[in-house]
């Protein structure tokens, strides 16, 4: 079951001063970052209760966010919704005709299980399911 908002995420162009602008001027406690190498991402948390933003940058200037700043230079990624059972999410959602960018889920940060539904799925917005690890 879907049971809240867990991020929206925001490709930026330059990590260091899109950090340094949610810390300093919307006053934002930063929670750190994480390399995510499955997803060839660096990843950056601001908690905002109940949700958090999440600033994505390409690890490596590879991945998809990399082609997603070659192409926009920045914005709206996606939204993410956090699961507690992402498999029984899955099945239900592909019952309902949705279509999922892969076969199944995989490492995420913080430890999580992802998997985005293709945006042609949510009229034109890409949505991520996220089951959190142990730790979070």
């Amino acid at each position: 079951m879907i049971t809240a908002l867990d991020h929206i995420a925001i490709a930026v162009p330059d990590l260091e001063n899109s950090i340094k602008r949610f810390m300093d001027d919307f006053d934002l406690d930063y929670e750190g970052s994480e390399e995510v190498a499955d997803a060839k991402t660096i990843t950056a948390f601001f908690p905002v209760p109940a949700t958090s933003i999440e600033l994505v940058h390409p690890l490596n200037d590879e991945g998809p966010i990399a082609g997603f700043l070659e192409k926009k230079g920045g914005g709206l990624h996606h939204l993410c919704f956090r699961s507690d059972d992402i498999e029984a999410d899955i099945g239900r959602l592909k019952a309902k005709g949705y279509q999922f960018l892969s076969d199944a889920p995989y490492p995420g940060a913080h430890n999580s299980r992802v998997i985005f539904i293709h945006p042609k799925s949510c009229d034109g917005v890409l949505i991520e399911l996220n089951q959190p690890g142990d730790d979070h």
